[in-house]
């Protein structure tokens, strides 16, 4: 009996402890939200002082809208356009029906950049191989290996590049062509950049935040490219083609192999990404990410704003008319001279 007792006691608090538990409940208020997202940012963003972004100011400015929002999209519409004045590529607002991106920070650059040439009869052709994320083929009458990368994305197979390294093992130097490379992987970059490096060597810098002001960071903590231990190109004479659309992983590619003696990078300048991002969750269930840690180069300046070429090159209209990449044909000119 006392056994029943006991039972029955205990169902009944478990059923009122369940009962009691608090429930998460979404709020889709745009007020809530509005607030929620400025003090993300706020507390975590890291570039406002690089910007000269003056974030109060930016909160008065579309606060001031809230009262006109009458759907969840005009909502979405209203904070894309706040987090545009950042001008950051790694920051996105994720709903259910969109994901904001922002596109000023190479919209008024040349594309330099035309795919159609790419796989023309000049260059990669229809006869292209593919390994390990590469599309690569000799040019220049074979004293010349060419090899597209798209996307860091796209694991890095050293077994790849060995077989490549001997498929261009005539050729007097390697063209590497980023252009448009979005990005990725940042153990890509690291793993590709390795195979450049002589020896282990600094290549940058990294901070992250440590505090809710716009200044709190950490100390510099060094950031080394190995050298790699399969793959030795060290000695091989590499031009790396950029344009502005080199962003995030292919930027920090780029920071790496600048301090490669070997390697020489033409074209225009990379489209910056110099923050690693991480994401938060708005009281709605929307995700922001945003930039959050800093990677400097060498000499600890900012990669965020993207890094130049050594040789600057831009696209011949007249070139591009008669089939001929004008940036394709300065590398080849570069390594055979």
């Amino acid at each position: 009996m006392h056994k029943k007792i006991f039972l029955l006691i205990f169902v009944v608090v478990s059923l009122v402890a369940f009962s009691c538990r608090k429930r998460h409940v979404r709020d889709f208020s745009p007020k809530a939200n509005f607030d929620a997202l400025w003090q993300i940012l706020d507390c975590k963003y890291c570039f406002f002082e690089e910007k000269g972004i003056d974030w109060d100011g930016v909160r008065r400015v579309y606060e001031a809208k809230l009262p006109e929002i009458r759907s969840q999209v005009a909502m979405f519409d209203l904070f894309s356009k706040m987090l545009d004045t950042l001008q950051d590529g790694h920051v996105n607002l994720y709903s259910p029906f969109d994901v904001s991106r922002s596109k000023g920070w190479f919209e008024s650059y040349p594309p330099n950049f035309d795919e159609k040439l790419i796989f023309s009869d000049r260059y990669l052709g229809q006869k292209y191989r593919v390994g390990g994320g590469f599309q690569y083929a000799p040019i220049a009458d074979g004293k010349v290996g060419y090899i597209r990368y798209s996307s860091f994305s796209s694991a890095v197979s050293f077994a790849s590049l060995q077989y490549i390294g001997e498929f261009f093992k005539a050729c007097r130097g390697i063209i590497i062509d980023l252009r448009n490379n979005g990005g990725g992987s940042l153990g890509y970059s690291e793993d590709f950049a390795s195979v450049f490096m002589r020896e282990k060597t600094l290549t940058g810098y990294i901070r992250h935040k440590t505090g809710r002001g716009h200044s709190d960071f950490s100390e510099l903590s060094e950031v080394y490219t190995p050298k790699n231990s399969r793959l030795d190109w060290s000695e091989r004479r590499v031009v790396v083609i950029t344009n502005r659309r080199c962003y995030s992983a292919t930027n920090d590619f780029v920071c790496r192999v600048k301090n490669a003696p070997n390697v020489t990078v033409i074209g225009g300048i990379t489209g910056g990404g110099g923050g690693i991002p991480t994401s938060n969750e708005l009281p709605n269930g929307w995700m922001v990410r945003f930039s959050s840690v800093q990677i400097l180069d060498v000499d600890r300046r900012q990669i965020e704003f993207g890094i130049a070429p050594d040789v600057e090159v831009t696209m011949n209209a007249i070139d591009v008319a008669n089939g001929f990449d004008t940036l394709i044909e300065q590398a080849i000119a570069f390594i055979l001279k």
